[in-house]
């Protein structure tokens, strides 16, 4: 494991340890994670795409999107973590077609989008929240764009298991929401093993048609 990819997991856990209702992961995602949630980042030569990641963390997918990035293609990152958001201008600051905005994404104005990827702990917010966010990234698609996102596998029965009294009700309130928005705009789902703990990475479309298979 190369120094850069310590540091970021040793920040993860540390965070992991401050904030846990705001990080909701212990580990970066790994590669096949990040390969998985990027699927729909598809280069498209002549056009500029632009593509939103929310909650990078420490940059994990964030450098897969980076990598397929053409000279007219933006990324705007937004990150409400302030060590994680300082790391992410450390790593991307100097890049022009990267935008960083710090703090939650209901407090910015988003801009239009071919791809949205989001890392967000979806289990850790109240149900009215998680269908604001669902929303405010949905519309900001661009016709025939995508939203991905991943929950740990075998997590939602767990939850609904071990939880009690007020922290139940919000569980199965915010289940709730998750499900009705992929049973309205789901058109795939992958499982990946490879990734601690192993995740289910959804790809949501606005509205129909759905987006072509990409490989």
């Amino acid at each position: 494991m190369t120094q850069v990819a310590m540091t970021d997991v040793t920040l993860f856990l540390r965070e992991f340890a401050r904030t846990r209702r705001d990080t909701g992961a212990i580990a970066p995602s790994s590669p096949l994670l990040a390969r998985s949630l990027t699927r729909y980042v598809i280069p498209s030569p002549g056009r500029a795409r632009a593509v939103l990641e929310v909650g990078p963390g420490t940059g994990a997918v964030t450098r897969h999107i980076r990598a397929s990035l053409g000279a007219l293609d933006t990324l705007d990152l937004v990150e409400a973590n302030p060590r994680f958001a300082e790391l992410l201008h450390r790593d991307y600051g100097g890049d022009e077609r990267v935008r960083l905005l710090t703090g939650l994404v209901q407090e910015h104005e988003l801009g239009s989008y071919d791809t949205v990827v989001c890392g967000l702990p979806f289990a850790n917010f109240d149900a009215g929240t998680v269908e604001d966010i669902f929303g405010r990234l949905l519309a900001a698609l661009r016709p025939g764009g995508t939203l991905s996102f991943f929950a740990y596998a075998g997590m939602p029965p767990l939850r609904r298991v071990f939880t009690t009294g007020g922290a139940r009700e919000r569980t199965l309130a915010v289940q709730a929401v998750v499900g009705r928005t992929l049973d309205r705009h789901r058109f795939r789902t992958e499982t990946v093993f490879g990734n601690l703990p192993p995740a289910h990475v959804h790809h949501l479309a606005p509205v129909a048609p759905l987006p072509a298979y990409a490989g």
